[in-house]
């Protein structure tokens, strides 16, 4: 196992560290290396990816906060008919 020497610490982090160690049980070394081993393990996770909840929950609870907006709905009205092009004459597709 490797060890660490941390230079120009703080006393008061080191207070505060000594505390937190003794709430949790533990030794000051101990305390520090569960900090240390914790932090890297939750870097090293991937990020979950985002969901269209994730993307719409932020306007969903402007829209809360706000209220909304009523917008009209057009009427509906048949569709037009598609265009037939095949009495277009066609282009050359010559390479220059």
């Amino acid at each position: 196992m490797a060890s660490i020497t941390i230079r120009r610490l703080d006393d008061n982090v080191k207070k505060g560290l000594r505390r937190q160690a003794a709430e949790h049980g533990r030794s000051l070394e101990a305390e520090v290396r569960e900090i240390l081993s914790r932090s890297i393990n939750q870097s090293s996770r991937a990020p979950q990816p985002k969901t269209g909840l994730d993307l719409i929950r932020p306007l969903r609870e402007f829209v809360d906060k706000y209220g909304g907006v009523e917008l009209p709905i057009p009427p509906r009205t048949a569709m037009r008919d598609i265009p037939d092009f095949s009495d277009r004459p066609k282009k050359s597709r010559r390479r220059k």
